[in-house]
């Protein structure tokens, strides 16, 4: 048996034996589902009251009671009719009994009193099961089926290894994960909130989170026209019209904000940016001279996320889409993807991502388009992929219905695996928008369209940024690259000057005149994972030197002021990490 399906049964049948525990405390408790997820295992419960930490400890105790007595799971297939009688005044389990298709089978696992409607597969016995190798984590609210028009049920997550070792490893790297936590951390270093009083899943930039996004933009900015792009701004509304002809309002009106009525029109703020770009490119007459066209924007576009999706910067409902979109001949097809992914990898490795996956989408069942044209662009995909010298997986019917794609993900610093680029052929909205060039021979065709994020989006990026640094960005990125911290008062004009030389130098830089002690204020600058701390006093004074405390512990005396300013621009020019 492999590792992973043992892991999944150890930890469906402890799903059980919680399930076991909680109607023990509860008898009258409504039971949902309790499946075997990546890392534990989670149940779902209606309950007469809210669970406390304390009764994680008591059903934790249960728990390993019902362990150490050695139940034996037994499967059994059961009629409808003895489901019923067994499941009676369970009603999200009756629920789930009328949902499995007729003619197939009923199957019901017990261990001890206890019994499930499950398919299982589950462990032969408690004893299996170590009682010092699972942990209850947390308690959540879960809708009902996933659907908030549902009752909300109380959902208990837990985790489970086959030793006390692997959890102890888990449990550690669950530890830096809170660490990392990127709305955490955004609120202890002071670079965004979010409001819910004022609108859920909006984002607002604090002074330091702006300095942050605002050197990923410019970056992103130049490197784009070195690339050839070029940019475009366009409007944050648009009349029904426009998403009517883009098929919006047709697929995805579910996520789009309510209209505006103004001028006896409906307006919708945009979801997307992709037909605003359209609408440029049909303004004029298009040759193949013309192409390819690479046009991009830092477009905000807004979504109505549901309430129970958003999670800080990671889901949102207003957010800046770092989009492109490319308009090229078929004969130029190849070329501009091998670029595109190419440009995709170089930004990301700027940002310090080495570790990349591929994921190419083919075409679906339902799809627009001529089949020929999917599988030349299906090629020319799996080319750019295979010349970069990426791993990659074929997700065979997974592409959307307008075209394939490539996803690449990355790994961050403690191996979570991010999705970021997205490169994507769109056969349908050149045809609802009736674009064309005119060809060679003097023929008007259609161009192909290609929809290109590098980053995905800023908000989602910085989260993903933030968590990986977990806060201690390098140099280039930092808010405060510089935190100049005078001795004394008999050091703060001094302190001033050398804050505007480092300014003027381009460094983001501060003087902390305030009146606390020298040691709170190194330790502050810690605390904000300021990269470089100048220490000057007389000496420093006298000699145009500064002492300077790396964030990484490591400290340099009597540096000439010119050689440290050498030092941080090579640091900041190259985007390294600090040493």
């Amino acid at each position: 048996m492999e590792k992973d399906e043992k892991l999944s049964m150890i930890r469906h049948s402890m799903a059980h034996v919680m399930a076991e525990a909680v109607l023990e405390m509860f008898p009258d408790a409504q039971i949902a589902i309790g499946p075997s997820i990546e890392n534990g295992f989670y149940y779902d419960f209606e309950l007469p009251r809210q669970l406390t930490e304390n009764d994680l400890e008591e059903i934790t105790a249960r728990m390993k009671s019902i362990i150490k007595a050695g139940k034996s799971f037994v499967r059994k297939e059961v009629t409808r009719e003895e489901a019923r009688q067994l499941f009676a005044g369970q009603k999200y389990k009756l629920e789930l009994l009328d949902a499995i298709p007729e003619g197939e089978s009923v199957t019901i696992y017990n261990q001890g009193a206890f019994t499930d409607l499950c398919r299982g597969p589950h462990v032969e016995s408690t004893k299996q099961l170590n009682p010092e190798a699972f942990k209850l984590l947390s308690i959540a609210g879960a809708y009902w089926r996933g659907n908030e028009k549902n009752a909300m049920l109380t959902r208990i997550y837990g985790t489970a290894w086959t030793n006390p070792k692997d959890l102890k490893v888990y449990l550690e790297h669950l530890a830096d994960v809170e660490r990392r936590d990127h709305r955490k951390l955004g609120k202890e270093l002071d670079l965004f909130s979010l409001h819910e009083e004022a609108g859920p899943g909006l984002v607002y930039w604090h002074p330091r989170g702006a300095r942050i996004r605002q050197a990923i933009e410019q970056f992103w900015r130049e490197e784009h026209y070195k690339n050839g792009y070029e940019m475009v701004y366009t409007p944050h509304v648009g009349k029904s019209w426009l998403w009517e002809t883009s098929g919006h309002l047709g697929f995805y009106k579910d996520s789009m904000y309510p209209p505006m009525e103004m001028d006896k029109a409906d307006y919708y703020v945009k979801p997307m940016n992709c037909p605003f770009h359209i609408m440029i490119y049909n303004n004029s007459l298009r040759s193949y001279r013309d192409l390819p066209c690479r046009w991009a924007e830092l477009g905000t576009v807004y979504r109505y996320e549901k309430a129970g999706a958003l999670h800080g910067l990671m889901r949102v409902r207003g957010f800046t889409q770092d989009d492109a979109h490319l308009f090229c001949t078929p004969e130029q097809m190849d070329d501009e993807i091998e670029e595109v992914l190419r440009f995709s990898i170089h930004m990301l490795k700027s940002f310090g991502f080495e570790d990349f996956h591929a994921y190419i989408s083919t075409r679906p069942e339902k799809s627009v388009g001529d089949p020929a044209l999917w599988d030349s662009a299906t090629e020319s995909l799996k080319k750019a992929v295979e010349k970069a010298g990426l791993k990659y997986d074929i997700d065979e019917g997974g592409g959307a219905f307008y075209g394939p794609k490539i996803d690449l993900k990355i790994k961050d610093a403690i191996g979570r695996e991010w999705q970021l680029s997205t490169v994507q052929f769109d056969f349908n909205l050149p045809e609802r928008f009736k674009m064309t060039f005119v060809d060679k021979d003097g023929s008007q065709k259609r161009p192909l369209m290609i929809h290109r994020a590098l980053l995905g989006s800023i908000e989602r990026f910085f989260g993903v940024l933030l968590e990986n640094y977990a806060g201690a960005f390098p140099p280039w990125l930092s808010p405060d690259q510089i935190a100049v911290i005078p001795v004394g008062e008999m050091a703060f004009d001094y302190a001033r000057e050398l804050e505007a030389r480092f300014r003027k130098e381009g460094f983001r830089a501060y003087a902390d005149l305030s009146g606390e002690r020298m040691n709170a204020k190194i330790r502050k600058a810690q605390q904000m994972k300021v990269p470089y701390q100048v220490i000057i006093g007389e000496k420093e004074m006298a000699s145009d030197q500064v002492s300077v405390r790396y964030r990484t512990g490591r400290q340099a005396n009597g540096v000439s002021t010119a050689d440290f300013i050498s030092e941080v621009r090579a640091v900041i020019d190259s985007k390294a990490q600090l040493q």
